[in-house]
């Protein structure tokens, strides 16, 4: 990697890694007002009925909003073109859903989410012109305008579902603050100066649905891999144990979105360029770059998160059998949060079947695995992710190495130490407090002993990973964003 595009991809880190902060950080709060609110089954046909709408949204965009960071064309008259086709299609998913609500509710296993589904479905093409903003911005590296529409419109949506659950709205809160999340982020992207211009391009819409037809199977492949085990434990299990599950899901996946989907966002525009400019030879070190950055912080997140799982039974005691799915969805969040840093390399290296092929790999694997394990539990579904999930690690990396884009594998296993060393202060860290304190009541009591095992364990990375904190260093000392 340069060192001007190396600057570049750290500041572009840290400003998307605001933009996570606030936005998801406000999700967290929304999990937590929601868990202390809402029933089991409440939660679960919430859960289930975003899933639907989410997956809606995968299909509307099929992954085309890659093809703005890549293409050699006019960048505009492509963001144009792909608006075009995205808001077409969001628009049409949104009438299909609002007609076949209530038996998609019913397949899935919760008929009462038949009026959410309808209401989330709103939201389609809007989420759709948002989607164009965002990629824009990702082909300038220009994460720091970024923050107003979507942080902004995250902390508005959130605001609005917390009013709405505190006065008994029951589970459409979530939904309408979903809705004033998809349409403010198009609003407030347009007023920090990238306005939605709708546009058709001949050349450029072959190239989209060139991309669509590679991309897009894999892009819907990956939001049934996050959505399948919901859809499958709603089916055999009910409601109830979806809003248990996916409770554990919502505060594992904040490591995810908060760090890998982060350093992935950057990734792909970065090595997209690499390749552009013609210095393929770089993307090993680049991709080194990332895996390290990716592995260290969400590492050391999960690390505390599964610490503290237990904890879970201060938003009442009914959430306690989401402590042991929430530890081994600890282990799920960090595998998947390597594969999101290596597809992105992947795909912007110019192998999109390599990563469709490994996506549908996993869906398979995953829905084999789900079929025999399912009625055990949610425990077992769990466990199943998590599995599966670290057989494609070792899968994508041999397709990296394969394909010269891996660094040496001793240098993966030297990353993979440092993260074990620095976790060994933090568990000692830990089994310290836990015996002379016991478990703390109190959510205060928590947070102030997540604080303290987060800080035990970034002293253990300054230990084990002077060289990479010296690189990261220099990288953001060097060539600004220009």
């Amino acid at each position: 990697m340069t060192t001007g595009i190396g600057g570049r991809a750290v500041r572009g880190t840290l400003w998307l890694g605001l933009v996570n902060l606030v936005s998801k950080g406000s999700q967290v709060v929304v999990t937590l007002v929601l868990a202390a609110t809402l029933t089991e089954g409440g939660l679960g046909s919430v859960a289930l009925a975003v899933a639907v709408v989410n997956i809606g949204q995968v299909i509307q965009a099929m992954g085309v909003y890659d093809v703005i960071g890549r293409t050699e064309r006019d960048p505009d008259r492509v963001a144009g073109t792909v608006l075009t086709l995205s808001v077409a299609t969001g628009l049409g998913l949104a009438v299909v859903l609002v007609l076949v609500a209530a038996p998609v509710a019913a397949l899935v296993g919760a008929p009462d989410a038949a009026p959410l589904v309808r209401l989330a479905a709103v939201s389609l093409p809007f989420t759709a012109v948002g989607g164009v903003q965002m990629a824009v911005m990702h082909r300038r590296l220009d994460f720091r305008r970024r923050l107003v529409p979507d942080a902004g419109s995250a902390v508005l949506g959130a605001v609005v579902t917390v009013v709405l659950a505190a006065t008994g709205a029951g589970p459409v809160a979530l939904v309408a603050g979903l809705l004033c999340t998809a349409v403010a982020q198009p609003v407030l992207g347009t007023l920090v100066g990238v306005p939605p211009r709708p546009s058709w391009d001949a050349g450029a819409a072959r190239e989209a649905l060139g991309w669509i037809a590679v991309v897009g199977p894999a892009a819907l492949v990956a939001i049934l891999l996050v959505n399948v085990d919901y859809l499958a434990i709603g089916h055999v299990l009910g409601p109830a144990a979806v809003g248990v599950y996916s409770l554990a899901y919502r505060i594992a996946w904040v490591p995810y979105i908060m760090v890998a989907i982060v350093v992935a966002a950057v990734a792909f525009p970065v090595c997209a360029r690499l390749v552009r400019e013609g210095n393929r030879g770089a993307l090993p070190a680049a991709t080194a770059r990332f895996t390290r950055a990716t592995l260290a912080v969400t590492g050391g997140l999960y690390l505390v998160t599964a610490l503290l799982a237990d904890r879970v039974v201060l938003l009442g005691e009914r959430w306690a059998p989401a402590a042991p799915v929430l530890v081994l969805l600890c282990a799920y969040g960090l595998a998947i949060s390597l594969l999101q840093t290596w597809y992105q390399v992947l795909k912007a290296a110019g192998y999109a079947r390599c990563y469709l092929l490994l996506e549908v790999t996993h869906l398979v694997t995953l829905g084999g695995a789900l079929v025999l394990v399912t009625r055990s539990g949610m425990v077992a579904v769990a466990a199943a992710q998590a599995t599966v999930a670290w057989s494609l690690v070792v899968l994508a990396w041999w397709v990296l190495a394969r394909r010269a884009l891996a660094f040496p594998a001793a240098e993966l296993a030297g990353m993979a130490a440092a993260v074990l060393g620095a976790a060994v202060p933090c568990v000692a860290v830990a089994v310290l407090a836990d015996r002379l304190f016991g478990p703390r009541e109190t959510v205060a009591g928590v947070l102030a002993e997540a604080l303290a095992l987060a800080l035990a364990y970034a002293g253990g990375c300054l230990l084990t990973q002077r060289a990479a904190v010296r690189e990261l260093r220099a990288l953001a000392l060097s060539g600004g964003v220009r």
